[in-house]
């Protein structure tokens, strides 16, 4: 519905619960307008916002903004009428003349309209001395930005449906060749049947323009229809499902069984042991039951290759949700869900599409479940994905199924607890063996001066190998850019971004610096901006510096690189899949969305560039994170009978993580990372709440988080550490100070978060705080 605020504001509203009682505070307004003849929400979606506002400390108009696509969240604009009873034009000025007489030939003008007659942007003040002159009246209109798609189809008219009638339109063409030639496409393709042709289809086919068609419209000969249609649709012809190899029916039959007892269970299959196909068969059981499948995925370039994996076997049953698909296209699957259209049976999807309306909701898959990116961060709702699943699943009394190769220590740990099932697939699809994992010590080879560029001489002996063999080689380097910093080589001075304590990165094919934090990007400059030196050297690499080297290493080879600056575009990650597919690469670079799920047959090599830039990361979870990265990255090698190789450069290559990767020794590595949070008190031993202060005043937010910090310390003791400034102080011209709460698994989660509402409502009544930004951060990993 359409709600007033203020006096001339409208905004709309969900209606979230009905009452009788009047407020007291203040009298109510009449409602503007209903807007829709049925809800656009479920009853269980608005549990689960609940849930998501009440558990992560957020609003539920943040959820909301959230979940809805952005054209249900209509908007009001303001158009201008002319006031009938106004005589006077004589008072008017130049200006105000213009838009009088403007309405003179038009009812209504938009305030667009009166930009371009007055030829400035600056109008209001105009439009505020006609309405304080009575010239004008102004009132709000509510307009929808959704605009269903309608594609045109070509049919005979009706007078001409008998063949009698049919040669005698033809006869009478004889003078008129071109649209003689029309009617003859046109029955080509309709080849029979009743249905009606194409519009674009029949030009294409007569290859002719539409002009000549609509002449024929105009005669009586053909009618023009409109059909409504989704904007993305998968027909296509079904295949049947693979069958399953022995050790994944007997994967599939314990899930089953673990679902008659268990809402929840974990798969943990290593790369390649084929738990797409396990998933495939779970989603044909839960569909003959007549129950809906959200399947999420981390990445949206995941999301391109698992649809044409499942689009073979379950066609046009398949919907996809993600953002870099456009609003009406997210509108349509919406819509879909709430109708029950055949077309959204399975919905696939990235984090968001765990808030879709779905009604009769059986199963859940969330694949790669120990992937970060399921982890909201900016702007609130701050919700993990993974477990806002469990919750929807709870709601629907659907089951859920988290499958990964390397698990997320608090999942495995819940799996221990008995609190998921827990499955282990502990083959490859076709007992295809583990790739060989190889360390190379790259400071050795500095020392021997065995190095090209960043290239060990074994890792390029690897890559001719496998050229020479034909196969396809994918080189993981989890930076993107040219060069993280730019450094004169007289002074030390590297440039800086001006709104963020961080280092520009070069991009050598625009030879410009970007920001990768707040987006600034200014030309690299000639000469040192402190000393005026003109050597300016490049420290560290990143994947476009990558790309570069090979080139001139391998002239004759395709190399193409796979990061947020390649794939920008809708259709960005799915050329550059498409292209490896087809052998039209043949080394392929890339950060971390290459390390996620993808399932090339011909790849037989993968090289790690630097690992040692993910374990030296500040996090408690970035050894945890190093071997998840470097197992699954292993996992695109060798996917086929050939076993793979992988090659991981480091300057310390025995470390305990990088021996566990070459091993796959996931459970040692498990009980190390248990070991240190058992002795730090980290996850999934306590829960973190991080809250996260911002001002662009340092002194400021520096004040208002010691108050923060002391008042939390009176509540929580020596559970709360800081505040401290993190690694980089400042993004986006704000200073940042942050504390961080960890509140032991046995203490009451509510309570806790409870006392931390209660606290920031008291910082906020302190007028000179009233202006500092306070994000509160729940399971902040």
């Amino acid at each position: 519905m359409a709600v007033p605020f203020g006096k001339s504001k409208i905004y709309t509203a969900i209606v979230f619960e009905k009452h009788s009682e009047e407020p007291k505070a203040y009298e109510a307004k009449e409602i503007y307008q209903i807007l829709d003849e049925l809800p656009i929400v479920t009853e269980i979606q608005l549990k689960q916002w609940q849930w998501i506002s009440s558990y992560y400390m957020c609003s539920l108009g943040d959820v909301l903004r959230a979940a809805l696509p952005k054209a249900f969240l209509l908007e009001s604009e303001t158009l201008v009428l002319k006031n009938d009873l106004f005589e006077q034009e004589a008072a008017l000025t130049d200006e105000e003349y213009l838009i009088w007489e403007a309405l003179e030939h038009q009812s209504k003008l938009k305030i667009q309209d009166i930009i371009k007659i007055l030829d400035r942007k600056g109008v209001l003040s105009v439009v505020n001395s006609l309405l304080a002159k009575e010239a004008i009246e102004v009132k709000e209109e509510i307009y929808e930005q959704y605009k269903p798609k309608y594609v045109k189809y070509i049919q005979l008219h009706a007078d001409h449906q008998t063949e009698e009638s049919l040669h005698l339109l033809l006869d009478g063409l004889t003078r008129a060749p071109k649209q003689r030639e029309i009617m003859l496409c046109f029955f080509q393709l309709k080849q029979g049947s009743n249905e009606p042709v194409l519009f674009k289809e029949l030009i294409k086919k007569s290859n002719t323009t539409s002009t000549v068609v609509q002449a024929l419209v105009k005669k009586g000969v053909f009618e023009l229809i409109q059909i409504r249609e989704d904007r993305v649709s998968f027909d296509t012809e079904i295949q049947p499902i693979h069958d399953l190899s022995v050790p994944q029916k007997e994967a599939l039959d314990q899930i089953k069984t673990i679902f008659k007892e268990k809402e929840v269970c974990l798969l943990h299959g290593v790369t390649s042991s084929g738990k797409t196909e396990i998933y495939s068969h779970l989603i044909s059981q839960t569909l003959e039951q007549g129950k809906q499948v959200l399947y999420l995925l981390p990445e949206i370039a995941l999301t391109t290759h698992i649809i044409n994996r499942l689009q073979q076997f379950y066609g046009d049953k398949i919907s996809v949700f993600h953002s870099r698909y456009s609003v009406d296209e997210r509108v349509e699957v919406w819509n879909n869900l709430l109708t029950r259209s055949d077309k959204a049976q399975i919905i696939l999807g990235a984090r968001s599409s765990v808030l879709l309306p779905f009604s009769n909701l059986g199963l859940i898959i969330v694949d790669e479940e120990h992937e970060t990116s399921f982890k909201q961060f900016e702007p609130s709702p701050r919700y993990h994905a993974r477990d806002t699943a469990i919750m929807l699943g709870f709601l629907h009394k659907a089951n859920v199924l988290l499958g990964s190769a390397t698990p997320s220590v608090e999942t495995f740990y819940n799996a221990k607890q008995s609190k998921y099932g827990y499955v282990k697939l502990e083959t490859r699809f076709g007992n295809v063996q583990l790739p060989e994992m190889e360390l190379v010590d790259i400071k050795e080879k500095h020392r021997k001066k065995r190095m090209k560029g960043h290239f060990s001489d074994r890792l390029l002996s690897l890559i001719e190998e496998a050229l020479s063999e034909k196969e396809q080689v994918i080189l993981f380097q989890n930076r993107r850019g040219y060069s993280p910093v730019v450094e004169c080589s007289t002074c030390g001075v590297a440039p800086q971004c001006p709104n963020c304590d961080v280092s520009l990165t070069f991009h050598k094919f625009n030879n410009e610096l970007k920001c990768h934090y707040c987006g600034h990007q200014q030309a690299l400059p000639k000469t040192c901006p402190a000393c005026e030196n003109p050597t300016l050297d490049s420290k560290g690499f990143g994947t476009e510096q990558i790309e570069l080297e090979l080139k001139e290493l391998f002239p004759d080879t395709k190399v193409a690189r796979m990061d947020l600056d390649t794939t920008r575009g809708k259709y960005g990650y799915q050329k550059i899949l498409q292209s490896f597919q087809d052998h039209d690469i043949d080394i392929l670079v890339g950060t971390q969305m290459l390390t996620k799920g993808l399932d090339f047959k011909n790849v037989s090599l993968v090289g790690v560039l630097n690992a040692d830039n993910l374990l030296n990361f500040p996090d408690f979870r970035a050894h945890e994170r190093t071997y998840q990265l470097m197992v699954q990255v292993s996992g695109r090698a060798g996917r086929d009978q050939k076993r793979g190789k992988v090659a991981i450069q480091s300057f310390n290559p025995y470390h305990q993580i990088l021996q566990q990767v070459t091993v796959h020794d996931y459970p040692a590595m498990y009980q190390d990372q248990m070991n240190e949070r058992h002795q730090f008190s980290y996850p999934p031993l306590v829960r973190l709440v991080r809250i996260v202060l911002k001002h662009k005043d340092f002194i400021k937010v520096d004040t208002a988080a010691n108050w923060m910090g002391k008042s939390l310390v009176n509540s929580f003791g020596d559970q709360v550490l800081g505040p401290t400034s993190p690694s980089i102080g400042r993004i986006r011209n704000k200073y940042i100070k942050s504390i961080l709460i960890k509140i032991p698994s046995g203490v009451a989660l509510k309570q806790s978060k409870d006392q931390i509402q209660r606290i920031k409502d008291s910082f906020l009544s302190i007028p000179d705080f009233r202006a500092v930004q306070v994000i509160v951060d729940v399971d902040c990993y």
